[in-house]
């Protein structure tokens, strides 16, 4: 499956993630960017948990934009979940 629209989710506010998706031409693969402030402790547990919400919606041709401010694990996959399900025409929300 491949993202419809540009989406995003979250903000930039202390112990929260903003998420950002656009779609990539055809046979682009996935184009993710990560950064957060705490990425040498859980750098490898949000990118694996980035990666597995992405093969469950089964997306490709992706570009996935994360900047974490310390966010939970919870809100990491809430905020993941709601910029899919708005960048696939899914959930209302903005941009």
């Amino acid at each position: 499956m491949k993202p419809k629209i540009a989406a995003q989710s979250g903000t930039f506010e202390s112990s929260d993630v903003i998420i950002l998706i656009e779609p990539l031409p055809d046979h682009s693969g996935r184009k993710l960017e990560i950064s957060s402030t705490v990425m040498q402790q859980f750098g490898e547990s949000f990118k694996r948990i980035v990666v597995d919400m992405l093969d469950q919606f089964e997306l490709t041709d992706i570009h996935l934009i994360a900047k974490d401010k310390g966010a939970l694990e919870p809100t990491i996959k809430a905020r993941l979940e709601t910029a899919i399900k708005r960048s696939l025409g899914e959930q209302e929300g903005t941009m």
